[in-house]
């Protein structure tokens, strides 16, 4: 089945949200935060962008966040704030990846934060994601720890120099993913330039609380990817929202009152063997936060 959503499909999905948000109106909380979409729900590569960036818009989210790896390929290709701009689409992010670990990569890194912050800038994002790479099997966090925060502190440096906030993503399987790592990362930080920007559904997988690590680092999330865990296939463990373990309506409230937060980022893992197209995953996860009390974009 194509990424894209057909005609059909659009329309009922309109057709459901009207009906959704004349029936909650009443019932749900209002709500302050804007929801947008990240990229991965379409894949990580750069052809992947537009379908995402055009299936985001159709359906209403209010920003959406691309993927890191793509923003050279797509600059060669004519540019991603063109892009945006085709759709109407805001991109209030942009997630990075970036070598915490490996302190001979640690100058390279610094260029990549340059070169796309300059994009993310030019794009109207206001934060840079930071997601770790991963990391080898043997990989010594105590071992590593000083060179992840020196790079840390570096790269939100150069971004704070170019009008960004960097937010860092603890990210599964990579250097900074398990409870104890994020406690020890973010108290060992210069948050002065470092804010943290967490998975949810990650710490979820991780055996962490996220509700309890949001609840401790309030004041410096700046953004959230929103998504579920089940601990089952198709979608590496996650599923739409709703569907897994997160108590996210715990969640979503208590992030209602983070003070520099202006968006929840939805996020869906995508996977060879997803039964659900990536359009159909949007509008499960708008379904919900309808639910929920946050509206869309007509």
């Amino acid at each position: 089945m194509r990424n894209e959503c057909t005609r059909r499909t659009a329309l009922k999905a309109v057709a459901g949200a009207a009906c959704l948000a004349g029936t909650l109106a009443q019932a749900a909380p209002a709500r302050r935060l804007k929801v947008g979409m990240t990229s991965i729900n379409w894949g990580f590569r750069p052809e992947d962008a537009e379908p995402g960036i055009r299936d985001s818009a159709k359906l209403g989210y209010h920003g959406y966040e691309v993927f890191g790896d793509s923003i050279d390929p797509l600059q060669e290709q004519g540019g991603l704030k063109a892009l945006l701009d085709k759709y109407n689409m805001p991109m209030p992010s942009g997630y990075l990846n970036i070598n915490l670990h490996d302190p001979t990569v640690r100058a390279q890194q610094m260029e990549n934060m340059k070169r796309w912050g300059k994009v993310l800038r030019e794009c109207g994002s206001k934060i840079a994601v930071l997601g770790p790479m991963g990391v080898p099997k043997d990989y010594n966090f105590q071992a590593a720890k000083a060179d992840v925060v020196k790079t840390l502190n570096e790269a939100a440096k150069v971004l704070s120099d170019l009008g960004l906030i960097a937010a860092l993503h603890q990210h599964t399987r990579t250097a900074v993913d398990t409870e104890e790592q994020v406690y020890a990362v973010m108290e060992a930080v210069d948050t002065r330039y470092v804010k943290f920007g967490p998975d949810v559904a990650q710490l979820q997988n991780a055996g962490s609380d996220p509700l309890k690590i949001c609840k401790d680092f309030l004041p410096l999330i700046y953004t959230v990817h929103l998504k579920d865990y089940l601990g089952v296939p198709p979608w590496r463990g996650y599923c739409p929202l709703g569907m897994g373990k997160v108590n996210l309506p715990a969640v979503i409230d208590l992030l209602e009152t983070a003070p520099n937060m202006t968006h929840l980022m939805v996020e869906l893992d995508r996977t060879r063997n997803a039964p659900t197209p990536p359009f159909e995953c949007a509008v499960i996860c708008k379904e919900y936060l309808m639910k929920q009390g946050y509206t869309f974009r007509s």
